[in-house]
């Protein structure tokens, strides 16, 4: 039956969609009663908690076959893909890297590309997970094991226009080093303007929508 849903923390439109049987988010995106919202947060998958969707009624099709034959029917389901860029410090990529990508009770054994990206198909239902990176350093002249785990929470990045959002991207940038919340002022503003100096913005500590729009840039959404 169709209605309005309450968007939760963790809530991404992939996963939603599935819970209501719907192989293609786009249906409930791209229902008219949605456009608003669609406008406002733009990306399906960075939803915040209390935004209002609509859920429409499932929709049926009719096909006309020959009953003495069978037939084949294609679903068109868009996979939902996890990507995560796995930088050093001063923004040097970790490139060709080993890692062990713990997700839906699966270990996936994936490796970064030359820009220290990775890009795996992920369930739609999943909230959590953890990337384990393999990389070697060098101590007193020796390559030894440096393992590290991050961990991982899908679709709890809010939008970049609230202050969660902004504090999340921060964070996962290695801007800001505390708990997300409580927010601690003076940390977030000292985050804001090291972000601004850094990509040749203002510095005056306001995350206004000049740095919000290079935050969302540079994390990648």
């Amino acid at each position: 039956m169709a209605g309005n849903y309450t968007v939760k923390q963790g809530d991404h439109l992939s996963g939603i969609a599935s819970r209501y049987g719907f192989s293609d988010y786009n249906t409930i995106w791209n229902d008219p009663q949605n456009a608003d919202l669609k406008a406002k947060r733009q990306n399906p998958n960075v939803l915040y908690p209390g935004d209002q969707l609509y859920i429409p009624d499932k929709g049926t099709k009719d096909y006309s076959k020959p009953t003495d034959q069978k037939h084949n029917f294609k679903v068109n389901t868009p996979p939902l893909k996890l990507r995560i860029k796995l930088d050093r410090f001063y923004s040097k990529p970790l490139a060709n890297t080993p890692c062990d990508l713990s997700i839906g009770g699966n270990l996936v054994k994936v490796t970064s590309d030359a820009n220290g990206i990775v890009e795996q198909t992920i369930p739609k239902t999943v909230q959590d997970g953890t990337l384990t990176v393999h990389q070697q350093i060098t101590v007193k002249g020796q390559s030894v094991p440096n393992d590290f785990d991050v961990p991982i929470k899908i679709g709890h990045l809010d939008p970049v226009e609230e202050i969660s959002g902004q504090l999340g991207r921060l964070s996962n940038l290695g801007y800001y080093r505390h708990d997300l919340e409580p927010l601690d002022d003076p940390e977030f503003v000292s985050a804001v303007e090291e972000f601004q100096c850094d990509n040749g913005l203002t510095v005056d500590g306001d995350c206004g929508p000049q740095t919000q729009a290079k935050l969302k840039e540079i994390h990648g959404c």
